[in-house]
């Protein structure tokens, strides 16, 4: 052999090496991101925050008017320029950590220029790569520091190498939900999710239930949800809506009051018999499934005043253009028969700090 095939062969032998190596570098990397993959607990207690010098004898009553809130803030990322890789844009982390800052102080400060009762935010990020390891928890905490407070935790992810030429990296995330009155306890519930592929790319899935003591012996529970949103089939969608209305149910059978917002990440707008094709995100909420007693806020506005209602949340496929963007009403809440509704709105802001705008209810108990 001449020194040509001998070249050729010490080539071959590099060029083998190099994809062997990388071969075991994605093995490697698969095999560690399956083995860290971990659910949380179904049922899992919380801690709840108590401010300093709170009073911790209070209590709601029936008759007065109280007022929340839930705001989905997309882990402080989303200025409306801003576009996602998962839904067909090109980043997956925030544009910097000054950014994160400010949408989040944005979105903080928003909300509580409304001085709600109740506050749920949604996708808040305790230490994540795609946030710039800011604890958004601890900076909403300069708006609601003053509140009762507890934190559901609904992803504690490997680091993921997608997309790899901008990792979305590493998440610690979850629901923060606020109370100006004392919270009695807490308590964290798994959502069902897929058990596919799927289960290490998307957000594990929770809701957490505060019970708020009222005066009359009874309760307020809020439920605090973040549901499924990307490739999420009818299985799992279904045993999602199951294992809530059960919960709810539950709650309204010992004669509790309840309410449930979030993110439902269903076209709360839309009648679930309606053949439309519609993403995986943006599926009518089976309204026919809530138990008996149990109902869409939005829905006592009548079909007018429903339609009237801005969306609350944008497609982050590309920079948000009024007009131009997809938009759906994936945030809202539900209500027990014995609240009364007295206000509802969803807040407009062009979804200047987050891919979706908070939705606001004023209610009292019966």
């Amino acid at each position: 052999m001449g020194k040509q095939g001998k070249k050729k062969r010490i080539w071959l032998r590099v060029l083998l090496g190099i994809l062997a190596a990388l071969l075991l570098v994605i093995i490697g990397y698969v095999l560690y991101v399956m083995i860290s993959y971990h659910r949380l607990p179904d049922d899992l207690t919380l801690d709840v925050r108590t401010p300093e010098n709170a009073d911790t004898t209070g209590a709601v009553s029936v008759g007065t008017d109280y007022e929340i809130i839930t705001y989905n803030i997309g882990f402080g990322a989303y200025t409306p320029d801003y576009s996602f890789f998962m839904d067909g844009g090109k980043s997956s982390v925030a544009d910097s950590k000054e950014s994160v800052l400010a949408t989040v102080s944005g979105a903080g400060e928003l909300a509580a220029g409304y001085d709600p009762d109740f506050m749920i935010f949604e996708e808040v990020d305790l230490k994540a790569t795609r946030s710039y390891h800011v604890d958004e928890y601890e900076l909403l905490d300069k708006y609601f520091g003053g509140y009762y407070s507890d934190f559901a935790i609904n992803y504690d992810s490997a680091f993921l190498m997608v997309p790899p030429w901008e990792p979305h990296g590493k998440s610690l995330a979850g629901i923060a939900f606020y109370s100006k009155y004392p919270i009695a306890s807490a308590v964290r519930k798994s959502f069902p999710i897929s058990t596919s592929f799927s289960k290490f790319l998307d957000l594990d899935r929770c809701y957490s239930i505060s019970r708020i003591p009222a005066d009359n012996g009874k309760e307020l529970v809020i439920f605090s949800l973040h549901m499924s949103a990307y490739g999420n089939s009818d299985a799992i969608r279904e045993a999602q809506v199951n294992k809530l209305c059960g919960d709810m149910q539950a709650e309204y059978e010992k004669g509790n009051y309840v309410v449930c917002g979030g993110d439902f990440n269903h076209d709360l707008k839309a009648s679930e018999d309606t053949e439309e094709d519609r993403a995986s995100w943006a599926y009518p909420f089976p309204r026919s499934d809530l138990p008996e007693g149990f109902s869409f806020s939005m829905d006592f506005l009548g079909e007018a005043g429903k339609a009237a209602l801005p969306d609350s949340a944008r497609n982050a496929d590309m920079p948000y253009e009024e007009g131009v963007t997809y938009t759906v009403t994936l945030d809202g809440f539900i209500i027990s028969d014995n609240i009364e509704l007295k206000e509802y709105e969803n807040i407009h802001t062009g979804y200047l700090y987050a891919d979706h705008d908070p939705v606001r209810m004023v209610f009292s108990l019966k």
